[in-house]
């Protein structure tokens, strides 16, 4: 009994630490200092991963290890050499056998139902209202919106100087460290948004927590994931995959706007980024229409 005493105090010890240390529960769009459990979901398939985690599979966990823990202390109490010197010979038991096969393998059906239905939300994509590609670049993202026009623009991370300019200028700007960038991925409020995702040099992953959205991007190939956002607010992610020297400084930022502001970003973004072609560019498309009606080089074009 002494053992078991022993057992409950340290328990009870480690949930007051955790509980005076300043844990909290997550926020959204961004991590919350101390925080337990996931962020904040703003989209039916983070419901759906929420749900699935901490109402439904953390209750199996939560059995499961109880009853191994029962079953350690029954063995500790019932099965030391001092209250049980003789010990047992039984070598079969062909009910217990049954059991403990039979099962493990029901809770692993139990999961497994709701986890492939979960997998084929997140999979299957519906009609879009919006289209977006994301391009993993070393160590960047680029993002381009291809049935709204000819234009692209790049994502990079605040450095710190950029981001107390920021906070000079407005004190309640939303800059996090490490997440803040110059210019965000904007979409609007309940919207299906199909993102197409790629890389331009190495694997990089494409992934934002509160959307419940994380995929690769791939060179040489385009990866597809969707999410609807429900409500208004910035939301960050960070690359997922181990691309190179940066990866560390590779944020995602996505802000979530309501659909006449989006028209009216969408407007000026047009102007803003196809008018950033360098004269280079320009001087290079150009060759490549004339080249039909006179041959003549790119590279003097260019020059």
């Amino acid at each position: 009994m002494r053992v078991i005493s022993r057992i409950c105090v340290t328990a009870l010890l480690a949930v007051m630490a955790i509980a005076g240390s300043g844990a909290a529960w997550a926020g959204y769009g961004q991590p919350t200092p101390w925080q337990l459990g996931f962020q904040g979901s703003v989209t039916p398939v983070m419901d759906d991963i929420v749900w699935f985690h901490n109402d439904f599979l953390l209750w199996i966990i939560t059995a499961i290890s109880a009853f191994v823990l029962v079953l350690l202390l029954m063995v500790i109490v019932r099965f030391n050499a001092r209250s049980h010197p003789t010990p047992s010979r039984t070598t079969h038991n062909t009910l217990l056998e049954i059991a403990w096969t039979a099962i493990p393998v029901i809770v692993l059906l139990c999961i497994a139902i709701p986890s492939f239905k979960l997998l084929f939300f997140q999979l299957n994509t519906p009609p879009a209202d919006l289209t977006v590609k994301a391009t993993g670049k070393q160590w960047f993202w680029s993002y381009s919106y291809p049935d709204n026009g000819k234009f692209e623009y790049d994502s990079l991370m605040l450095k710190d100087d950029e981001r107390q300019a920021r906070l000079a200028k407005d004190a309640k700007a939303d800059v996090p460290r490490l997440l803040a960038v110059d210019n965000e991925l904007v979409v609007p409020v309940n919207k299906v948004v199909r993102v197409l995702v790629t890389g331009a040099d190495v694997i990089h992953s494409w992934s934002v927590p509160s959307f419940g959205v994380k995929i690769d991007a791939v060179p040489g190939r385009i990866n597809e994931t969707w999410f609807k956002a429900t409500r208004e607010g910035m939301y960050y992610g960070q690359c997922s995959q181990l691309c190179g020297r940066d990866h560390a400084f590779m944020p995602i930022a996505v802000r979530v706007v309501s659909q006449q502001e989006f028209q009216a970003w969408l407007a000026d973004a047009k102007k803003k980024y196809a008018s950033e072609d360098s004269p280079a560019t320009v001087a290079v498309a150009k060759s490549g229409q004339d080249k039909s009606t006179k041959d003549t080089p790119v590279a003097v074009a260019a020059k």
